[in-house]
């Protein structure tokens, strides 16, 4: 891959020296998270999705599950020991992390938020995240993702 095909994401997981494997695929707007799975010929359960939050505290919050499953919000606020938590309007996320909704990755956002990342990732030898851009999608050891987003693997999903 050329160094200007690469993604914010891929530079900062160079610059970190962690292995991943890049996919491209055709993005269509209304795909789900299941049927990118499915364009990657793998198992959804191995391809997650990064959900960014706003607790009732004001800070941020990101949360990474598989595309089949849903953040539960009860979970989420116990995981980083807030009191509530909701999801950010779709507006804010361009601002706030430099990622468009359903390119967004844990990786490489403007500024770092605590990170949270389902348990059931620890069980996978690799994991699909966004690569930070539509269409793109990055393939590492949920070990390694943890360690870029500073990510804490928790129980978040319903």
């Amino acid at each position: 891959m050329k160094n200007n095909d690469k993604t914010n994401v891929m530079r900062v997981l160079d610059s970190k020296k962690i292995a991943y494997t890049a996919h491209t695929y055709e993005q269509d707007p209304t795909m789900t998270g299941a049927e990118i799975a499915q364009i990657l010929g793998e198992d959804a359960d191995k391809v997650f999705k990064t959900l960014v939050t706003q607790a009732k505290s004001g800070q941020y919050y990101v949360f990474v599950v598989p595309v089949k499953e849903e953040l539960d919000l009860k979970k989420a606020a116990k995981a980083s020991g807030e009191k509530a938590i909701g999801m950010i309007k779709q507006k804010d996320l361009l601002p706030l992390t430099g990622y468009v909704h359903g390119g967004c990755s844990p990786v490489g956002m403007k500024k770092q938020f605590p990170t949270f990342i389902h348990e059931s990732a620890q069980d996978l030898d690799k994991i699909f995240v966004s690569a930070g851009k539509l269409g793109r999608q990055i393939e590492l050891s949920p070990q390694d993702l943890a360690k870029v987003s500073r990510g804490t693997f928790a129980d978040i999903i319903v």
